[in-house]
C-alpha cells in the first residue's frame, strides 16, 4: 500500500468512527443519523443497504465438510456512512466507507486464513447496492438471486494462498429478529437495529488451498443487521453465536458486556426446522470456562458455555486461533471462530461464535 492511500484509508476510518483508536462518540453530532424504528421491513428492497444509516453489515459463515476434515468460513461486508456533507469536495471527505472481512479455519491442518480489506464506496468496483444484497469489493463479492422459489446467495473472496467461491440456498423464510426485524440492545430506544438472518442455508463451495482444490458442501448462515446506534453506556463489546442446529432448526444468542464483562443487555432467538419460534431458551447465560489468549496478547473466553435452567451447552472451537486483524480496515482486533455446539458428548449443531471488545472498547 502507497503511504498516499495508507493516509486516506487512516483518515476515513477515524472520521467514520470505526477505528479503535478513535476518541470518544461523545463529539459527534448525534442527531446526523436516523434512529431504528419501528416499521414493516420490506423485501427485496430490505435486503439493499441503507445508506443513510451509520453503520451496516452483512454477515456469512458456514461450516463445510464433516469432522476433522471440517472448514469453517466467514465473508463480511460493512458499509459506514461518515459525517462529511455530501456538497464537501474534499478527497478526502469520503461519505460512504466499504469494508470487508474474509476467512477460513481448516481442522486438519490447524490454519487460520484471512484477508481484509477498507475503502470508498464509489459503484464501480466497490458497491453496496440498494435495491437487492449486491456487493462488491474489487475481485471479492455477494450478491442475492432467485431461482425458482429459492433464494440463493452467491459469492467469492480471495486471501494470500487461499479462495472460495460457494452458492447457498435458502432452506426457511426470512427471519425477522426482535420485535418484526426491530432487535434492541439496550433498555433506550434508541439502542435498537434493524436485523433479519437467512439461516440455514445449504452451501456448496470451492475452496482452493496452496494448489489443492476441493469441492465440499455444508450449512451457512447470514445475518445482515443496520443500525445508527448499537452500545449502551458503559459497554465495551460484544459475545453473539449463531447455530445451524442438525435437528434443522437454529439457535441465535447475544450479550452486551460492560469492562468487567458483567452482562448488561441479553438476547435469544430459537427456531424449528420451520422457522417458528421455539421456547425453553429463555433465561440463557453466558459462562465462560476459560480464556486463550492470542498472539495480540487479548484473553477471549472462547470456551464458553451457554447454561440454560440448569442445563448446560458448550461451544467448543474447530481450532483455537481464529482471531482476525483488522487493524487496517475496521481498526482493531476480534475473535470470529467456527464452533460445535456440544451437550455432554452429544453434537447439536455447528455454528460461529463472535467476541468483540476484549483488546479495546469498541466503538459502535
Amino acid at each position: 500500500m502507497t503511504p498516499r492511500r495508507d493516509l486516506i484509508k487512516k483518515a476515513a476510518l477515524w472520521l467514520a468512527g470505526l477505528s479503535y483508536w478513535q476518541p470518544s462518540l461523545a463529539a459527534e453530532k448525534t442527531d446526523f443519523y436516523p434512529q431504528a424504528k419501528p416499521r414493516r421491513l420490506v423485501f427485496p428492497r430490505d435486503y439493499g443497504a441503507h445508506p443513510d444509516y451509520r453503520t451496516e453489515w452483512w454477515y456469512l459463515t458456514g461450516w463445510l465438510g464433516q469432522g476433522p476434515s471440517a472448514i469453517g468460513f466467514q465473508l463480511t461486508f460493512f458499509r459506514s456512512r461518515t459525517q462529511h456533507a455530501i456538497e464537501n469536495p474534499s478527497r478526502l471527505a469520503p461519505q460512504q466507507l466499504l469494508f470487508a472481512h474474509a476467512a477460513l479455519a481448516v481442522a486438519k491442518q490447524d490454519i487460520f486464513l484471512h484477508a481484509n480489506r477498507a475503502g470508498r464506496l464509489s459503484g464501480t468496483t466497490l458497491r453496496a447496492e440498494n435495491t437487492d444484497t449486491n456487493l462488491q469489493f474489487e475481485d471479492w463479492h455477494l450478491r442475492r438471486m432467485q431461482r425458482a422459489e429459492t433464494d440463493v446467495y452467491e459469492g467469492r473472496f480471495a486471501g494470500e494462498g487461499f479462495a472460495v467461491s460457494f452458492e447457498a440456498r435458502t432452506q426457511q423464510p426470512v427471519i425477522l429478529r426482535g420485535e418484526a426485524g426491530l432487535s434492541k440492545k439496550g433498555p433506550q430506544a434508541k439502542q435498537a437495529s434493524y436485523y433479519y438472518s437467512r439461516a440455514p442455508l445449504h452451501v456448496n463451495a470451492s475452496v482452493v488451498l496452496g494448489k489443492q482444490t476441493q469441492i465440499l458442501e455444508g450449512k451457512a448462515w447470514l445475518d445482515h443487521e443496520w443500525s445508527s446506534q448499537l452500545l449502551m453506556s458503559g459497554a465495551v463489546g460484544w459475545d453473539w453465536v449463531g447455530i445451524n442446529l442438525l435437528d434443522g432448526g437454529t439457535l441465535m444468542a447475544f450479550q452486551i458486556r460492560d469492562k468487567k464483562s458483567e452482562s448488561l443487555y441479553t438476547h435469544v432467538d430459537a427456531r424449528d426446522r420451520g422457522g417458528m419460534p421455539v421456547s425453553g431458551w429463555g433465561g440463557l447465560k453466558w459462562q465462560p470456562r476459560g480464556s486463550w489468549r492470542s498472539k495480540s496478547l487479548i484473553d477471549y473466553p472462547i470456551h464458553m458455555d451457554l447454561v440454560v435452567k440448569g442445563q448446560t451447552f458448550r461451544l467448543v472451537p474447530l481450532i483455537l486461533s481464529q482471531e482476525v486483524d483488522a487493524r487496517s480496515s475496521t481498526g482493531g482486533f476480534y475473535w470470529e471462530g467456527a464452533v460445535s455446539l456440544m451437550k455432554e458428548e452429544h453434537l447439536l449443531g455447528h455454528g460461529y461464535l463472535e467476541l468483540t471488545g476484549y483488546g479495546a472498547p469498541l466503538r459502535i
